[in-house]
């Protein structure tokens, strides 16, 4: 399954980006970036700190709860984020549930999920505010950045090209197998 790209300079948040899109009838699977956000968002209502030169993104395609569902898919896109991460990486890195990626103990990734319905069809909104060069400085939790991980400055566009491959290959496994079948791929 082909996902499109869009960029962005500057929106308050990709998620509503694809809100706005999807009830604009653009429905394929899409995939849009942003370099800044000015109003990114968490999950239940908190603020999600987005510092220009990190990775901010929300990839949307047409849900079919019957096959997997939302909270199925929250635990696939966690792992497959993981992994995608670690393979660059080379670190240990952890999930705190259901939406946060940690490396020992500090939050450098989360991950928002959200269902709209649109001419009766749901729709899943996979937010993902990356923290690639930048640790925002945070009263609620500590945070660090790949950059920091890695000690090397990190490509965002190597990442969203990485990150492009690996759900379009996701999104069509989840066209034909199970939730179990992809889980054990990715864990």
């Amino acid at each position: 399954m082909k996902i499109k790209l869009k960029k962005y300079k500057i929106v308050k948040s990709t998620n509503d980006v694809a809100i706005k899109l999807i009830k604009k009838n653009v429905v394929d699977p899409t995939l849009i970036i942003s370099k800044k956000q000015t109003a990114g968002r968490g999950r239940v209502g908190k603020k999600w700190d987005s510092k220009e030169g990190n990775l901010f993104m929300t990839i949307f395609f047409k849900l079919d709860q019957n096959k997997i569902n939302f909270k199925q898919f929250a635990v696939l896109n966690a792992f497959l984020l993981r992994k995608l991460i670690s393979k660059k990486t080379s670190k240990n890195i952890m999930i705190k549930w259901p939406n946060d990626l940690l490396y020992q103990g500090l939050k450098f990734c989360g991950i928002l999920q959200e269902v709209i319905k649109f001419n009766q069809f749901d729709y899943l909104l996979i937010g993902i505010g990356l923290n690639t060069n930048i640790a925002p400085k945070n009263k609620n939790f500590k945070s660090t950045c790949l950059k920091n991980i890695t000690n090397r400055r990190v490509d965002n566009q190597k990442i969203v090209k990485n990150i492009l491959t690996v759900y379009e290959k996701f999104l069509n496994q989840t066209q034909r197998m199970s939730f179990s079948e992809i889980r054990r791929k990715y864990k």
